[in-house]
């Protein structure tokens, strides 16, 4: 018996020995100074791990936006991963309990593997997580432990090592070009995700970017897991980690359950790092659990996990000072010890690997704990999926809609989410008794955000995203809320409409259509009073040519240059991307007809990057000299079209005569951190064609103009003189009552178009986007 215990553990470490360590692959520890990963290395490292042991398998679930692969890798113990598709199909009946009854749910509990997936750096320059996935990965696979191996034994462990993987190239070779030079731990002067850069976790319900797609569609929606922890970073000057509990508020269609089960399993990750000396950890603060741009799986049953790990510079060293602590913070004081903040860290070196370490005990933490709750968690889980089928009422969106594009979109994306449509003769119909009714009633009901307050009758207390997202409003599609209906089987895309006739200007989708004209070479007329198009000459309709389009683009990356980029892509228009050097250069109406200036600062386009702050390449804005070359370019008749803060350029650069009446007032007085607000429409305005009068628009700290008497500036758009607020959170309505959101200033022969609002909010707005592309054709 001796001799074979000898045996076996000699066994045990000679596989251990030739499972390749992240030492020995990447050439440094993880978490090494101003050491920081290749995607390449990763993906062949995990595949490495694969080939030398049976408690992982991985697979590459497609290819990201760059064409990078995009993996996932599942890590359980061998018996468990043989059978892996009998645990999923486990997971498949827990998650519906129209088809599974008590009796069979607590079986099924007692059988089955709680799945816990894990995220990492979907914002790449939160370098960490990778290399903390690299590591625990490497542990579980060689771990011994008992601890672990019940781990094993009870979970089935997801982990995806980077949820952008072109951002993990774009800031390694940022940083290693920077290393050395005074340029060290910046941030590259790019959008590390093509499209969206920090938005990417701010698309998780409207699922238009590549990645986000086949993480829901691949992960999420097949393996329904009981709990995703998503890695992210902060700013350095405060705690140390944030876990949950969450700062209020709490959105109402999240279930009390999966509320609790955060807090319970936020606590305890609070509780293992303190207990193993990590100090400056906080509870209750900064983020709070409302939107579901954030928050997919917390709809879809399951718990969403978040913790922020203070950041070093990239892969360098800070050193921190107990004067650079930051003296407030959303819900503790960061100098101070309190409740939710035990044990302050006031200042020292903090370096990529001090995040690594407090990075790897929350792993173990919340796998831990779902390994001990194992069957709590799978009962848990079914409970939250009966209490969503025992909703009552439906959602019916109308099959003659005045944009069959955007209905049609809608009711897309809501199937993507996994939620089950169903049609009538008139209607497609959302029954709230499903599994999955959380996620379809959070966006098609209006929001209703509370009035929170530093302190009574003090400032607003500042969500930590934003208050609205109700789809139907955003797109402009009919809802109707109504009693429930059932007994008619899902419907499947695609959707089928009535509506507006072919090329009608009220149908989104057919801004895509007349693209598609006019690459073919194809001419194209539009009638001037409906806004209507045709391939065809019509008498009294107007031939138009393709507009020669150019967006901003600065050296400063700015997420909505890169939704603006996503969305004309997606409407096949042409456009060019217009940086500081060619504006400056002068002649600009030679070559183009709209400038568009995306929802970007004032100074950030006049100054740029402070000289010294970048290399010499990247710094530097407009400056006096740009503003002038735009003014020139619209005096000889072209279009500048500017974006929400963009706006506040435009006025202040370029001296256009209108005024934004809200500048100055404190938060107290006013205060729309992302809500939808009504305005009427100009109807008899070019810009107005195919919109109805009235509407919501995305207002997010967005300018409001007031026209002065002597200004021959014109009112496109005006906010109602009362009940302005259509969903989330507004204060002060009446410092923007009949005030306007979108005005035209004539500058000689051309034009500047004011928005007041970002129209093509983060490819949600499909109902002002039809503002932008009108704006194109003036």
């Amino acid at each position: 018996m001796k001799r074979l215990l000898t045996a076996l553990v000699l066994s045990t470490h000679l596989a251990a020995a030739a499972i390749p360590s992240p030492e020995t692959h990447f050439g440094h520890k993880m978490g090494a100074d101003r050491k920081l990963l290749d995607w390449e290395k990763v993906v062949t490292y995990f595949h490495a791990l694969e080939r030398s042991s049976d408690r992982i398998r991985v697979r590459e679930l497609g290819k990201s936006t760059g064409g990078r692969p995009f993996i996932a890798a599942w890590i359980a113990a061998p018996a468990t991963l043989k059978r892996l598709e009998h645990y999923r199909q486990i997971q498949k009946k827990l998650a519906d309990p129209r088809k599974t009854t008590t009796e069979e749910a607590a079986r099924l509990a007692a059988e089955g593997k709680v799945v816990v997936m894990i995220t990492c750096s979907i914002h790449s320059t939160e370098v960490a997580s990778t290399s903390t996935a690299v590591e625990f990965a490497h542990r579980m696979v060689t771990t011994e432990s008992p601890k672990l191996r019940t781990v094993l034994d009870n979970v089935i462990f997801i982990l995806v090592p980077s949820l952008n993987p072109d951002g993990v190239d774009i800031v390694t070779r940022w940083y290693r070009r920077t290393l050395g030079t005074p340029h060290e731990g910046t941030s590259p002067p790019e959008l590390y995700h093509k499209y969206v850069g920090h938005d990417n976790n701010r698309d998780w319900y409207i699922f238009s970017q590549q990645e986000t797609r086949l993480a829901v569609s691949q992960l999420h929606n097949q393996w329904h897991p009981q709990i995703v922890y998503d890695v992210h970073q902060q700013g350095p000057n405060g705690s140390r980690m944030f876990v949950p509990p969450w700062l209020d508020p709490i959105e109402p269609n999240v279930d009390p359950v999966i509320a609790q089960q955060c807090n319970m399993i936020g606590m305890g990750i609070a509780s293992d790092l303190t207990a193993a000396g990590k100090k400056g950890v906080v509870v209750n603060a900064s983020y709070d659990f409302w939107t579901p741009a954030r928050h997919y799986q917390a709809y879809h049953g399951g718990l969403r996990i978040l913790t922020e790990t203070a950041s070093a510079r990239l892969a360098t060293p800070a050193r921190i000072t107990r004067e650079e602590i930051s003296e407030s913070a959303p819900g503790y004081h960061p100098r101070e010890r309190s409740w939710n903040y035990l044990e302050p860290w006031l200042g020292g070196d903090w370096t990529v690997r001090d995040i690594t370490d407090y990075q790897l005990i929350a792993f173990e933490s919340v796998l831990w704990q779902a390994a001990v709750r194992r069957e709590d968690m799978l009962r848990n889980f079914y409970g939250i999926a009966r209490r969503a089928c025992e909703r009552t009422g439906a959602f019916a969106i109308p099959k003659r809609q005045r944009d069959p594009g955007a209905a049609r979109r809608l009711l897309e994306t809501l199937a993507f989410g996994a939620v089950e449509i169903r049609e009538d003769p008139a209607d497609y119909i959302i029954d709230l008794a499903q599994p999955f009714s959380s996620f379809a009633k959070t966006l098609l009901e209006r929001q209703t955000y509370p009035d929170l307050r530093q302190y009574p009758g003090g400032p607003p207390r500042r969500p930590y995203d934003v208050t609205a997202h109700t789809l139907p409003l955003l797109m402009g599609v009919e809802v109707q809320q109504v009693e429930g209906r059932r007994g008619a089987p899902a419907a499947s895309p695609p959707f089928r409409f009535s509506g507006p006739k072919s090329l009608s200007a009220q149908d989104t989708d057919t801004w895509r259509q007349v693209n598609d004209m006019w690459a073919a070479g194809k001419p194209v007329w539009r009638d001037p009073q409906s806004g209507d198009f045709s391939d065809k000459a019509v008498e009294g309709w107007k031939q138009i040519a393709r507009p020669r389009v150019a967006l901003y683009h600065s050296h400063i990356p700015v997420m909505d240059e890169g939704w603006t980029r996503w969305m004309l892509e997606q409407f096949h228009f042409s456009y060019s991307r217009l940086g500081n050097a060619e504006i400056l250069a002068g002649g600009l109406k030679a070559k183009y007809d709209v400038i568009v200036f995306p929802d970007q600062g004032p100074s950030s386009i006049h100054n740029g990057y402070r000289p010294g702050s970048m290399p010499a390449e990247y710094s530097g804005g407009l400056g006096e000299g740009g503003a002038k070359a735009l003014l020139e370019f619209a005096r000889a008749g072209g279009t500048l079209v500017f974006l929400n803060d963009s706006a506040n350029y435009g006025v202040g650069h370029l001296g256009l005569n209108v005024r934004n009446a809200i500048r100055g007032i404190p938060a107290r007085d006013f205060y729309c951190p992302g809500s939808l607000l009504n305005v009427a429409l100009d109807t008899s305005h070019p810009l107005a064609k195919g919109l109805p009068a009235s509407f919501p628009v995305w207002h997010e700290s967005s300018p409001v103009w007031e026209i002065p008497h002597d200004a021959d500036a014109k009112a496109i758009a005006r906010y109602h003189d009362r009940d302005v607020l259509a969903s989330g959170w507004l204060l002060g309505e009446k410092h923007i009552a009949n005030r306007a959101a979108l005005v035209e200033v004539p500058a000689g022969k051309g034009r500047a178009i004011l928005f007041g609002m970002r129209p093509q909010y983060r490819a949600q707005s499909y109902l002002t986007l039809k503002l932008l592309f009108n704006a194109m054709l003036l």
